[in-house]
């Protein structure tokens, strides 16, 4: 039905359990916040191998990087580190929009139920918060009034950029300092380094296997039997 909401197919639980989704790195940075005195700092991790510094748009160990923090996850996992599950609402997709999702990432990443059904996806490979931090920072592009963009900059900061965080993602040392400098001074735009590589991060990695995976086979096959018996 048109008018059904929808919110992606909900996968199987994978073998160990709830994923968790700690981050591992040993990099250490602290915001500052309203009434109290830390200072950012950031360290680089001399645990973290073939580590991207200046030229993480081309360079093939980012994704080698994203592999292993998704097999450190995976050894982590606590029932103490949820990821929230509430999907965005909006509209069942029609059978082209599903198949258009496989012409390009940019227009799964534009349909808001293929960002539910890629997010559901990322959530098997121990990596939804990529897609998190994405909407987040999305959301902190709308924002106008100046308070309110302080406080949702230190909540993507607090969320996704901090080692402290189980979502934490995963970013080059050239990137975090640029944040640590724009939170001096926080506006709608201080994560957008951060948001397209994060967004470079899944196409390159993520998508691909998004297309061969079952979940995105199962709406394909389901939607094709669909339209044939109508």
């Amino acid at each position: 039905m048109a008018d059904a909401l929808y919110t992606g197919p909900i996968p199987a639980e994978q073998e160990g359990g709830e994923p968790a989704m700690g981050g591992g790195r040993s990099e250490t940075s602290a915001l500052s916040g309203a009434g109290e005195a830390r200072g950012l700092t950031t360290t680089q991790n001399s645990q973290r191998p073939n580590a991207c510094c200046f030229c993480w748009c081309c360079c093939c160990s980012c994704s080698w990087n994203e592999e292993e923090r998704r097999k450190r996850r995976r050894k982590r996992i606590s029932q103490d580190t949820k990821i929230e599950t509430k999907l965005e609402t909006c509209p069942k997709p029609s059978v082209e929009e599903i198949r258009m999702w496989s012409q390009s990432f940019d227009k799964l990443m534009r349909n808001p139920a293929g960002r539910n059904v890629f997010r559901e996806f990322l959530r098997t490979e121990y990596s939804e918060e990529n897609m998190l931090f994405w909407l987040a920072c999305e959301d902190l592009k709308q924002e106008i009034n100046k308070s309110a963009i302080e406080e949702k900059a230190r909540s993507i900061y607090e969320d996704y950029i901090s080692i402290l965080s189980p979502k934490e993602v995963s970013l080059d040392a050239r990137v975090r300092e640029v944040i640590n400098r724009k939170m001096q001074d926080p506006t709608s735009h201080t994560f957008e380094d951060a948001q397209l590589q994060i967004y470079t991060l899944m196409h390159r990695d993520s998508y691909p296997r998004f297309l061969s995976s079952n979940i995105y086979k199962t709406l394909v096959l389901g939607g094709s039997r669909t339209s044939s018996e109508s």
